[in-house]
């Protein structure tokens, strides 16, 4: 059984996939298996140097700054990239052997990942508490952490999707709200 589990920034996903991977659960982490990708796989890193040109990487070490100033200044070419990156993480996951098996990744929908799983999880907080947590972590300003959420897919519409949602409003402790929806979902605890 696959289990997308997904949030907005701030929402507490990275801190929920933690608990899980301590109750016992593989958690598929995209944005590292992304990044692991992009400098391993041989015929991503072909594509890469295709769209963002062969200095992207320094021998072995791939340019993240570099792609980043070219990636987020042309959306068309964020687009491309994305294009690339995402089937070789699908294919990541699909090679997986793991009777259950969590992705997480924020972009679940917007990646076409909601595709691989058998059900989603979404992360929810209140938008003050997910301002504060962002500011707090990336010692940024309010202003800042509302830009970034206004470029992501809303919690209303992730919902609408979702098997299960968390509220991750600091009222119960990550641990509690781990074990409840791993009985949600039927999984024992401490696996």
């Amino acid at each position: 059984m696959i289990i997308g589990l997904t949030g907005g920034i701030g929402s507490g996903k990275s801190a929920i996939a933690r608990q899980i991977a301590g109750q016992g659960y593989p958690v598929f982490d995209t944005d590292t298996e992304a990044k692991r990708l992009i400098v391993e796989d041989p015929e991503l890193r072909k594509k890469m140097k295709a769209l963002l040109g062969n200095d992207i990487y320094d021998g072995a070490v791939y340019r993240r700054d570099l792609a980043a100033k070219r990636i987020f200044a042309d959306n068309s070419l964020r687009e491309k990239v994305n294009k690339a990156v995402h089937p070789a993480v699908a294919r990541a996951v699909r090679q997986r052997t793991d009777n259950v098996l969590f992705v997480e990744c924020a972009i679940l929908f917007e990646s076409g990942f909601d595709k691989l799983c058998d059900t989603i999880v979404v992360v929810t907080a209140p938008t003050e508490v997910r301002i504060s947590r962002v500011m707090q972590r990336d010692n940024v300003s309010e202003e800042q952490v509302r830009a970034r959420m206004k470029t992501q897919m809303s919690d209303e519409e992730r919902c609408k999707a979702a098997g299960f949602v968390i509220c991750n409003d600091g009222k119960q402790t990550l641990l509690a709200l781990t074990q409840e929806l791993l009985r949600k979902l039927n999984l024992p605890t401490n696996k």
